[in-house]
């Protein structure tokens, strides 16, 4: 991105090179990649420096849009983002202030959820894990059931396990007190040692039929 500043003010900006006309001179696109960044600067264009200390990552955290500023005394145009807004960790539902401006949809009434929350968002994948892990195995538990014969042990207390897990899992997302602390639980870190890495998360993972 680039941007032009005339006496110490951003006044144009713009995402490729293209011809320009500043203070009555037309220039070619060209300069911009046979000038110097000092040449393009002497006639007021900046290529775009990015800050990115504010940006937090989008699954857990709605960022702002970028602002560009001026910073005269390093002589340089930064695009910075403002403070990032968590997203909601609960279910936001229709109130009744909601039902009095007519915002809820005739299938929902008062105490519905209108916006699913992180929380309701992250058991329900776990959900869906757990239902992928456990699908290629549902044969034998259809096959048992219908001719009364027993299930193997091993594979009925595997499948035990990964439902356990699976509530094991809900229940931290449902304890988590804010967004960070739910992030924390997904984040994947090295709890070995350099040598010997061990990556893991503090949600844990399903257990592996042997």
């Amino acid at each position: 991105m680039y941007a032009i500043v005339e006496s110490g003010s951003i006044t144009k900006q713009f995402n490729h090179p293209k011809k320009l006309t500043i203070n009555n001179v037309q220039y070619s696109s060209k300069i911009f990649s046979l000038w110097t960044v000092a040449e393009k600067k002497a006639i007021g264009i900046y290529e775009v420096e990015y800050d990115n200390t504010n940006k937090k990552d989008e699954e857990w955290y709605i960022n702002t849009n970028q602002t560009l500023t001026y910073d005269a005394s390093a002589d340089k145009v930064v695009a910075s983002y403002g403070t990032a807004t968590a997203k909601k960790i609960a279910d936001t539902l229709w109130t009744e202030q909601d039902k009095t401006d007519g915002l809820i949809p005739s299938d929902k009434d008062v105490g519905d959820v209108a916006t699913e929350g992180l929380k309701t968002i992250k058991k329900r994948m776990i959900d869906n894990q757990c239902a992928g892990i456990l699908a290629p195995s549902d044969w034998m538990v259809v096959k048992a059931t219908e001719t009364g014969t027993t299930m193997d042990s091993g594979w009925k207390t595997w499948r035990a396990n990964v439902r356990t897990k699976c509530n094991s899992m809900q229940t931290q997302i449902d304890s988590a007190s804010d967004v960070d602390a739910l992030a924390t639980l997904f984040t994947y870190t090295n709890t070995g040692t350099e040598e010997n890495p061990v990556i893991e998360r503090p949600l844990g993972e399903f257990p592996i039929k042997e």
